[in-house]
Parts: C-alpha cells; structure tokens; sequence
C-alpha cells in the first residue's frame, strides 16, 4: 500500500501536472507541423528535451519556479507558432538559421495575417488559464516541485540516448530529419555541421567534363558552342523579376493579357519556358547568388549569410574584366538579407539601394517599380559616359507578397470571382510591373541604346504558394490553367534573353535551372568565366539534372522525364513524370539520379565554401 500511495503521490505532483501539460502542447505541434500522431514518439524522441529544459530551469530558479515554468511555456508558445506559421506559408519547416532572419520578416508582414487560425490561439491557453489555475490551487503546498530531480535524470537519459542516435544520421533534409529525430535534436545537428564546416562540401574534384555527364551530356568546350560570341559587346540588362511565375506568359484574363509587355518581347527574344527556381531559405538573394555565380545557394541558410565581404569570382567581376561598368538596383534596405556584403563581394562598381533609389509612391514594403525604373534610367546617361559598355542588374520589388495593389495601378478588370483573392491580387501585381518593363524598354529605344543591348528577364521564384493560396484561389488557377496547380507551375520560372535583330520568337522548352542562367548569358556575350560554374549553355545543352534545396526536401531532383520529391515531414516520397506532373511508380535509375545530384550539390558546397572563405 505504501508503494502504491507513494506512486500517486509521485503522479499527483504539480510537476507531474504542469509536464502532462507541456506534452499535449508538444503533441499538438508535432501533429500540426509533421502530422505526426504517434504517443510514443512524440513521448521518446521529441518531448524528454523539451522537458529537460523546463526541469532544468526549474531547479535553477528555485526561488521563481513558477515564473520560470510560466515564462518558459510562453516563449515556448510564441516559437510553435512561428514555426507553423513559417511552415504553412514556405512549406518546410524552419530552423535556427531562419530565426536568425527573424528582422526580415516586414517583407512577409502583409501575408502574416493569411496564415493564421483561431485555433492556433490554443497554444497560449496554458499560460492564460492552466499554469495559473494549476498555481493557484497547489499554491500552499509546501514542496510542489520535490520530486523535479528525479525527473531531470529520466529526461537526461533518454535525451542524450535521442540525440546519440540521431548524430548517428546524416543529414540531407531539415524537416525529415526533424520529424524523425525531433525537432530540437535536428537543431543541434545543424550547429554542429554548420561549425565544422557546409554540410555537404566535397573536396573530391569534378571536371566540367564530368559534370555534364552526370546531368547526361557530352561536353564541348565552351567556345565551340554555336552561341558563343553572338551578342558579343553588348550592353547587358538583367530584370530579375519578384515572384514572376513562368504561367502568367501569354496567358490571358477576360480576354485581358496579364503580360503583354513581356509577351511583345518574345517576338526579338529566345524564351525558355521550364526554366526552374532553385533558391533556398534566401528567396530573393539566393536567385541573385544564382545569377550571378552558377553555384547552388547553401539551403538551409540563406546564403549571403556565408559572406563576409571577400571578393567573389562572379559575372560581375568577368564583365568588368572586359570593359564593363557594373551597376546593380534594388529599392530595398541594402542590409536585409545582408547584401551590405553581398554586393561588394561580388563586386559592383556602383550599389544602388533604398539609401539612393527615392521613397516615392511606396507600394508594400518599398517604392513602386515605376520609381525603381525611373532612377535606373536617371543613371544611365552618367554611367554611358564612363563607362563603353554597361551591366545593369536590376531587382523589381512590387509584385512581392501580399501583393495588393492601389486602385490607381490595377490595370486589369479582373471577372468579380478575382475580388478580394490572392490571386486576383498577384495577377493585379505582376500586370503592374509588365506595365515598367515595357515603358524601361520603350526609355532603352529612345535613347538608342535598344539595338546594342542584350537583355535576360527571369523569375526569381514563385508567388503563388503555401496556406494563402486558398481552395477558392487553387479553384481560379484551374480554371486560368486548364487543369490543377501543380509543383511544375509553382516552380519554373519564365526566362527571356532578348536582343534585337538576334533572335526572332525562338521558344526552348528543354530543362534549365537558374543556376544555367549566367553561362549561358556569357556564352552569348563570347567571354569565359575565370572559375568553374555549375551550370551550363541553356543553347547547347538539352539534357540536365536540377537540385533545388529547401522548397524540395533533400534528394530531391528534376530531370528531363522524372520529378522527384524525396520523403519530407508531412508527405511520402513522389515520383512524377515530369512534363505531365502525374505520378509514376517507375524507380529505373531513380537511385542512380539522387546520387548523381547529391554528387552536384556536394561539389557545388565545396566551390562555394572554398570562394567565399577566402
């Protein structure tokens, strides 16, 4: 009798009560985020840590337990819900590295609101309600936290054992391995790879040769490639385009085209039309390090924050080799996503930036692009003055997320279904900023500078995705597209190079990735890059194999017949047939392929790791 009254007694202790609590909330996120309902896991792998925490902050606050126990749960409350709120918008689960982007959440702010529901309040119902009830009716007891010790050893113990096997593993994608291992567990791991040194780096040397045949081609030397030198001494402008999706080409609304100043373009332009992103946690400023490197973005953490102001073999750096002025535009606050180091890393001769570029008719988080556009242009003249030839590489910013436009820039009279959706507002947004480009265009003409110039419009990455993307807005882009928004929408990504009197309408629908944008755009321009590039000659090549890192989970690739999505927290591995997005049981080659792209991205890292710790 008294083993059985001392077991209750063990039970029936406010720490009992308050870690049964702390368990359901953690199980409620495990279920949200990793749609994982399994009791002895959550209990084995995911819980003991959490819980070590909370004892172990309990015995050093003796005096302040219940502070402690009530300040830990409401950190612990705000975390879940940034996690899920990240997860539902981005579609993967976020790390210790994107809190740490936590300052640049403004240019999400307006799409915060999107992601929310009322349930989600739950989770602050044990700090409001539970903790203090449990308080204030065990607050005579004299020793309410006796037995916190023995719950610590438990704790100790199957958290080290957790944490011993999941060190165990390695680590190919975050938001499996979290749910797998746990999340915090996946945390340690990623610090513990991050300080010594990228992840996946391989120091094991791939020739350019070998490169290629691991995406299936026969390699030819750059030179010998029948693009190359066709737009040689050209001006160059590169438009990256906030969040321009490859669907919106050619495609109209009420018989309304949403890009007709871009879709006039492809008449003097190569169009390449399954082109795909393959940004990381950085969005925006991996497609910049895309563009402008032809290596693959860190992933996990954004990679400008691998930069540390050490000079950078980039496209910027090879054009001014060969007499160009080299300038870069983006309306935005120049530290967010550090590209205070970003820039002059890669080595602009002029950096302009929300320091410079006016304040004016400020749409979302910035100036319209109309504005953007204008000081572009306002600086060309001094800079054609200096300089023989110019590189401009220009970042839109208006048609970004929550994309909800002024009555007096709404171009298009979109059927009342569109009102008040997301993506009647997206449509609203990019229609907006084909409306600068073609009035850029137009200024180019006017000052006769068009006929000498070549331009690359690209994407940097999706707009459409995530919880804002409702069942009524996947119900509109059914019928805009004839058939069910898939992965293959979400992701590829228009690219146009045009050059007057060089190309007539040419349309490529063979496989490219972003990271193929800056040799083929130097093969063009006849000038050969002083230091590998993992990309190749969109022209040349017709075959290819794509990593993408973070939107997809780790092992994911795409090649010319097969998409595949390796297992993520919430979803089974896929395998789709590429151009049909319907799934397919084949595996023939499948391993094959995910090693073949691990092999890239690991010597990618190694390029990259070796550049940039210089």
């Amino acid at each position: 009798m008294m083993g059985i009254n001392r077991t209750k007694s063990v039970l029936f202790q406010p720490i009992a009560v308050v870690l049964l609590v702390l368990y359901i909330k953690i199980a409620a996120f495990q279920w949200i985020v990793f749609d994982n309902k399994s009791v002895f896991h959550v209990l084995l792998v995911e819980f003991p840590m959490w819980a070590l925490i909370l004892t172990f902050l309990m015995m050093l606050f003796k005096k302040r337990t219940w502070t402690a126990i009530w300040v830990y749960n409401l950190i612990l409350s705000v975390l879940f819900i940034v996690v899920i709120y990240y997860t539902r918008y981005f579609s993967t689960v976020p790390s210790y590295y994107d809190v740490k982007q936590i300052y640049q959440s403004n240019s999400v702010g307006g799409t915060v609101a999107l992601l929310g529901s009322p349930y989600d309040f739950l989770f602050f119902l044990d700090v409001v309600l539970i903790l203090p009830l449990i308080w204030y009716l065990t607050k005579k007891t004299s020793t309410p936290f006796v037995y916190a010790k023995k719950w610590t050893l438990l704790f100790s113990c199957i958290g080290l054992i957790t944490s011993v096997i999941a060190f165990r593993f390695p680590l190919i994608d975050v938001s499996y391995f979290a749910k797998e291992h746990g999340y915090i567990q996946s945390q340690f791991v990623q610090a513990y790879k991050n300080s010594i040194g990228t992840a996946l780096a391989s120091q094991e040397h791939l020739s350019e040769k070998e490169i290629e045949k691991l995406k299936g081609n026969k390699y030819l030397p750059f030179e010998q490639h029948q693009s190359f030198g066709l737009s040689k001494d050209r001006h160059v402008f590169i438009i990256q385009v906030e969040s321009l999706q490859e669907f919106v080409i050619n495609q109209t609304i009420d018989g309304q085209e949403i890009t007709p100043n871009l879709n006039a373009l492809l008449n003097e332009s190569a169009y390449f039309d399954n082109v795909y992103q393959q940004i990381g946690a950085g969005n925006t400023s991996d497609a910049e390090w895309l563009m402008h490197t032809s290596l693959y973005p860190e992933g996990m953490d954004p990679t400008v924050n691998t930069i540390d102001g050490t000079e950078i073999p980039s496209l910027v750096r090879t054009l001014q080799k060969h007499g160009y002025g080299t300038a870069t535009y983006h309306a935005d606050d120049i530290t967010y996503w550090s590209r205070d180091k970003l820039y002059p890393a890669l080595g602009f001769d002029y950096i302009y930036t929300s320091n410079e570029i006016p304040n004016e008719k400020e749409v979302g988080f910035g100036p319209a692009d109309e504005v953007l556009f204008n000081f572009v242009e306002s600086q060309l003249p001094k800079q054609l003055n200096t300089h023989e030839r110019m590189y401009s590489n220009i970042i839109t910013l208006t048609s970004h997320t929550p994309f909800e436009m002024p009555d007096e820039l709404q171009y298009l009279e979109l059927p009342a279904d569109y009102d008040g959706t997301y993506v009647g507002n997206y449509f609203q947004s990019v229609r907006y900023t084909d409306e600068q480009i073609g009035r850029f265009i137009q200024h180019l003409k006017n000052i006769g500078i068009y006929d000498e110039s070549i331009l690359l419009i690209y994407g940097d990455h999706s707009g459409l995705h995530g919880a804002p993307v409702t069942e009524t807005d996947q119900a509109l882009l059914k019928e805009t597209l004839g058939h069910e928004y898939t992965l293959q929408d979400r992701f590829v990504v228009p690219v146009l190079f045009t050059a007057p009197g060089l190309f007539k309408g040419e349309k490529y629908s063979h496989l490219g990735g972003q990271i193929d944008l800056m040799p083929t755009l130097l093969n063009l321009l006849g000038i050969e890059h002083d230091t590998q590039m993992m990309g190749h000659n969109l022209f040349h090549y017709k075959k290819n194999l794509l990593g993408m890192r973070y939107y997809l989970p780790g092992g994911s690739f795409i090649s010319d017949k097969t998409f595949y999505s390796a297992p993520s927290a919430k979803t089974p591995a896929s395998i789709y047939e590429r151009k049909t997005m319907k799934k397919t049981k084949n595996t023939k080659g499948l391993q094959e392929r995910i090693d073949n792209t691990l092999s890239i991205l690991q010597y990618s890292d190694y390029l990259r790791k070796n550049q940039t710790d210089k």
